[in-house]
């Protein structure tokens, strides 16, 4: 190699190392990191609205006495989704042969600068209905809020983003994305949202606040996902610390986490979405985020 060669080399080794940073840092080794197997559900139509209306949901009171969703449905997640799945309840336009669940295993684990948060799952078997989004077979993303700063995030996990008015709701405004009431980045009421498309292989950095933000996040290291047969797995990393629409993670404390699947090219609220849980730094959480 020429000295010119090696010196071009070296200014684009030097550049990469620059430009990706800590996404250097070797990922954990997930055969010793702890899971928690999370069933993701099909939801209906159960917006914000809904699960707290009394007539039609029987949580709502539970619900205002400060229980959780989870505490009260993570056993039957899987007989939920078969209700909604199947148009059995709060779904009028349910599509046959829709996956009615997807059984996922969640890990995290940091390194001290980093977060890495892993899905697994088996692919469901194919619907065989029209594709809503042909460009990306599978999405997944996740969202983290901190502090209970949003109204029930803490009891109902993303459900504070989900309304009767959003996009692909029964006769809502197809113009309006998820949002939080009264959602304020610069009060602290909003949520961390982070995605992977399969489609485009890319992953997104944005927040849910008074309106939904897919890019502009500053944590966001990398979102990478693959497909071994019928197992797929992505696996995001993302800064502890970040900027405007990040949530800032530190050792000790828990947050508020939920996440969504879009299977079969699904889009719009046509998902699979988790109950809420905690995702805890090096302190307890349905998800404990270990340091490695």
């Amino acid at each position: 190699m020429t000295m010119k060669k090696t010196m071009i080399a070296g200014a684009v080794g030097a550049l990469l190392t620059l430009g990706t940073g800590s996404a250097l840092a070797a990922a954990p080794d997930w055969g010793k990191v702890e899971g928690k197997d999370i069933t993701a559900f099909y939801p209906g139509v159960s917006p914000l609205e809904w699960i707290q209306k009394g007539t039609e949901h029987g949580g709502a009171r539970a619900l205002k006495k400060g229980e959780t969703c989870a505490d009260c449905h993570s056993d039957e997640a899987a007989d939920m989704g078969k209700k909604m799945a199947s148009g059995q309840k709060i779904e009028p336009t349910p599509i046959a042969g829709k996956a009615a669940f997807i059984p996922v295993k969640v890990q995290a684990a940091h390194d001290g600068e980093n977060l890495y948060v892993r899905f697994s799952w088996k692919q469901p078997a194919a619907s065989g209905a029209a594709k809503m989004d042909d460009k990306n077979p599978v999405k997944i993303a996740f969202m983290l809020e901190a502090g209970g700063k949003v109204d029930l995030a803490d009891q109902s996990g993303c459900w504070a983003t989900c309304h009767t008015d959003s996009r692909t709701m029964p006769g809502a405004d197809e113009a309006k994305t998820k949002y939080v009431k009264g959602g304020s980045l610069a009060e602290g009421k909003f949520y961390d949202l982070y995605q992977w498309r399969s489609g485009e292989n890319k992953g997104f950095d944005g927040y849910v606040a008074d309106k939904r933000v897919m890019e502009g996040g500053k944590a966001l290291v990398s979102a990478e996902g693959k497909k071994d047969g019928d197992n797929w797995s992505v696996v995001f990393t993302r800064k502890l610390a970040g900027g405007e629409g990040d949530v800032k993670l530190e050792s000790g404390k828990a947050y508020n986490f939920g996440f969504a699947i879009h299977d079969d090219s699904a889009a719009g609220r046509f998902h699979h979405v988790s109950l809420g849980y905690k995702l805890g730094l090096d302190t307890d959480g349905h998800i404990k985020a270990a340091k490695q």
